[in-house]
């Protein structure tokens, strides 16, 4: 099965969510109190690639989440 990107995930707590560009590279938000910390990773290393597919399959504690959800945090990291 091929996966259509981007892919949104989010923790089971919905302290920290994902934007799964492709197989190798993800941005993510991560809520600190009132602020957010905004990063992107590109996978190089294997256990970097495990973490995208397990975040692409739901793996773990990881759940659905939406470009609507993903885009109105990102609004609020960028004002």
């Amino acid at each position: 099965m091929s996966t259509s990107f981007p892919v949104y995930r989010k923790l089971s707590n919905s302290k920290v969510f994902y934007k799964i560009i492709s197989s190798v590279e993800f941005e993510e938000i991560q809520l600190m109190g009132s602020k957010l910390n905004f990063s992107t990773h590109k996978a190089i290393q294997y256990p970097e690639k495990l973490k995208i597919m397990d975040l692409i399959d739901l793996e773990q504690s990881f759940l659905e989440s939406s470009e609507n959800e993903w885009e109105n945090l990102k609004i609020k990291f960028i004002n």
